[in-house]
This record gives C-alpha cells, sequence and structure tokens, in this order.
C-alpha cells in the first residue's frame, strides 16, 4: 500500500484497527475507578494507594513516551504498536494474578507500557497517511472511541464483577488485546521513511534526537496545559470523579458506577461533536489556539463550582467538567502538525508525555492531598474540596501561561 494519503476505504479500514486497539487501551486505564470499591475492600487500599494504583498505569505509559516517538518515527505504527500490545497482554494477565498491592502496580505499570502506543501509533500514521482535516476529524473520533472505552469500564464492568469477579474480566481482556494484534498486522500499512521534499533538507536533530521537539516554542506554550489540564482531565475521569461521588456526594458503589457511565457517555458525544464541527470550524479560520483561549476558562468556572457546592456536586457536574476541559484534547494534532512528517511521532509522543505524566501527578497528588488534609484535621468533604482547589490553582496558572505566551503562527500552515 503507498505510503502517501491513503484512499477512502482504506483509510477507514485502518482508522477500525487501530480504534479497536484504542478502545481496549482506555477501558484498562478507566476500570480502575469501577474497580476502586472491590480492590479498596478486598487489598485494604486508602486514598494515597488507590491514587499510585490508577498512577501506575500512566507511569508505565510516560516511560515509554521519548523512545517510542523515535521506533515510530523509525519503525512505523503497524511493527511498534504490534511488540507494546504484546506487553499489555502480559499486563493483563500480572494484574489478574495478583495477591497484593505490589502485584496490582506491577500489573498496572505493564498494561500502561503496553497500550502506550495506541493512540501515538495512529496519530503518527494519520500525520502521513491523512490529509490536515482528516486528521483532526480522525483525532477526535479516536477520542471519542476512547470514551467508549471507558463507557463499557462502568457499567458494564460493574454488572460483570458479582457473575465473574474482577480478575477473570483481564483475562477476556487480554484475549481481545489479542485480537486487536491481528487486525493491526492483517490491515495497517507497512512503514517507509520519509523523504524530504525537494529542496527541503530534514533538522539537525531529525535522526533521532528530541531537542528540536523541547525547544520548539509551540510545544513549549503547550507544554502547561497538557500537564495539568488535559493531564488533569483524564485524572479526574479515570479515578477521582468517582471516589468524589462516593465519599463526598453520598453515591452507592452502584450509583456511582452509574455516574462514571454518563460521564464517559457525554465524552464520547463531544468527541464525536468535534470530529464533525472540525472541518467547518478550521474553515472558518477558529483553530486549535483561538478555540482553546475561548473555551477552556469554562472549565476552570465549572471546577470552581463544584469545589464550592461540595456534597451537591455529582455525575453531571463531574460530567459538565469533562466535557468543558475537551478544548484542551483540539493540542494533541495541533501539537502534530506544528512539525514535519519526519519529527511527527517524536513531538506527538513528548507531547502524550507531558500528557500523562500530568496525569500519574495529578492522579497521585490528588490522593496524596486528600490524605493530608485529612491528617490535618478536615473533614473527608473539606479534604476534596482544598484538594481539588489545589488542582484548580494548577489549572488556572497553565492556562495563564498559554495566554500570555507570545504567539507563533505555526498552526497557520502545515508542514510536509
Amino acid at each position: 500500500m503507498s505510503a502517501g494519503v491513503l484512499p477512502r476505504r482504506a483509510a477507514v479500514i485502518v482508522f477500525l484497527a487501530f480504534a479497536f486497539a484504542y478502545f481496549l487501551s482506555a477501558l484498562l486505564r478507566a476500570v480502575t475507578a469501577t474497580l476502586a470499591p472491590t480492590l479498596s475492600q478486598e487489598f485494604t487500599l486508602h486514598a494515597s494507594d488507590l491514587g499510585l494504583l490508577a498512577g501506575g498505569y500512566f507511569l508505565g505509559f510516560s516511560a515509554t513516551q521519548l523512545p517510542l516517538g523515535a521506533w515510530l518515527d523509525r519503525h512505523g505504527p503497524q511493527k511498534v504498536l504490534l511488540g507494546f500490545l504484546g506487553l499489555a497482554v502480559a499486563g493483563c494477565l500480572v494484574f489478574s494474578m495478583a495477591t497484593g498491592f505490589s502485584g496490582l502496580l506491577a500489573g498496572r505499570v505493564l498494561c500502561g507500557a503496553g497500550v502506550s502506543a495506541c493512540l501515538m501509533a495512529p496519530l503518527t500514521g494519520y500525520r502521513r497517511w491523512f490529509d490536515s482535516t482528516a486528521q483532526m476529524r480522525a483525532n477526535s473520533w479516536m477520542l471519542m472511541t476512547g470514551s467508549l472505552g471507558m463507557v463499557a469500564s462502568t457499567l458494564p464492568v460493574q454488572w460483570a464483577l458479582p457473575l465473574v469477579g474482577w480478575r477473570p474480566l483481564f483475562w477476556g481482556l487480554a484475549v481481545l488485546i489479542g485480537v486487536a494484534m491481528v487486525g493491526i498486522a492483517l490491515w495497517v500499512p507497512r512503514w517507509h521513511a520519509a523523504v524530504p521534499a525537494a529542496g527541503a533538507t530534514a533538522p539537525p536533530s531529525a535522526p533521532g534526537g528530541y531537542g528540536v521537539v523541547w525547544r520548539h516554542p509551540y510545544f513549549q506554550r503547550m507544554a502547561p496545559l497538557g500537564f495539568f489540564v488535559y493531564g488533569g482531565m483524564v485524572a479526574v475521569q479515570t479515578l477521582w470523579a468517582g471516589p468524589w461521588m462516593q465519599r463526598v456526594a453520598g453515591y452507592s458503589a452502584l450509583e456511582s458506577a452509574v455516574g462514571l457511565f454518563w460521564i464517559n457517555v457525554a465524552m464520547l458525544c463531544t468527541f464525536w461533536t468535534w470530529g464533525m464541527v472540525n472541518p467547518w470550524l478550521l474553515r472558518r479560520g477558529l483553530g486549535a489556539d483561538r478555540l482553546i483561549l475561548m473555551g477552556l476558562p469554562l472549565s476552570l468556572c465549572i471546577l470552581l463550582a463544584i469545589i464550592v457546592a461540595g456534597p451537591a456536586a455529582g455525575g453531571a457536574a463531574w460530567a459538565l467538567f469533562c466535557v468543558s476541559c475537551t478544548f484542551v484534547s483540539l493540542s494533541q494534532p495541533a501539537v502534530g502538525m506544528a512539525f514535519p512528517q519526519a519529527l511527527a511521532g517524536r513531538a506527538l509522543s513528548a507531547f502524550n508525555l507531558v500528557i500523562f505524566a500530568g496525569v500519574f501527578v495529578v492522579q497521585w497528588g490528588i490522593g496524596l492531598a486528600v490524605d493530608a488534609f485529612a491528617d490535618a484535621g478536615l473533614s473527608t468533604t473539606e479534604s476534596f474540596q482544598a484538594a481539588m482547589g489545589v488542582f484548580l490553582a494548577c489549572n488556572t496558572g497553565a492556562y495563564l501561561w498559554f495566554a500570555r505566551a507570545q504567539r507563533h503562527n505555526v498552526l497557520q500552515t502545515s508542514v510536509p
């Protein structure tokens, strides 16, 4: 198959192969929130333990991002993703056989490392195989697929727990990841080294370095948003919305699972909508920068309202917060298009590293803060409110950095 832009039918097949793998990776990522009560009871986990366990996935995920970017640029999405998904299968099996917290944590770290290419591999391929409009749409619809995986991690998992238990769920996930590997092996095109356009030369660091990525002013402008806002959105969606609903709003475990289900349905619908409207917005000059600048203050206001409302803020409030944060999802394809094709894998992986390092820090940090405020004498509700107040301050600082940083026009013309 040609290494250039794919015909429509081939592009759809490639998208579906990648999307199934990303669906499973998102299910694995978010299932901790639904399993939190069960695991806490069985293994006697504290809030900080739960935060570290959920964050372990993102620790493994983040640890692979820098070599992943270089490998994607060199070997391509198919070969790299197949290798990584093998680790995910191993992680599911380790987690399912855990007899203590260390086993659970090891399984989560392996799972995180194993699925760490499930979004970066497609986005690297889309940078070459899709045109710029299709890239923005495909990114939003990949995230929609991820939201579908998170939906599957809520009520369906909650219903399955009494029937089969949590360990067999991970055996089934291991089998499904194997099926995804077969689809990727059959349908994703092989990779060919990128050839610079006539008269163009590759950047000095293109053969293997990340320096040109880290130093890029647009990357630096987006990085705090990726760390705190994007990372924080994922941390809330995949963990802390659940404990808030149970320990602050007074939900039962089933009610919390229902709340998480609707949060993820809202995210699914939101990302589908972004995919539909992105081409229309781009044609009217509303690119990622302007939309983020105009839209993100809404998320700060909603988070403040949640903190003030306390027990009155339940699943609907957290759904509004997560939906309002999705403006920041536009940053990911925007960063990829700010770099040449030969650097796309490294740029996307470096930014993904920032995002998921943020998920790990925010996810564990909120747990540590909740425990610390409780030790200082605050009630459970006050401890959660104070921890979320710290999170709000970090998000506000990241937005102000983005708003005040020097503007660059890297997105006005895509680099070939």
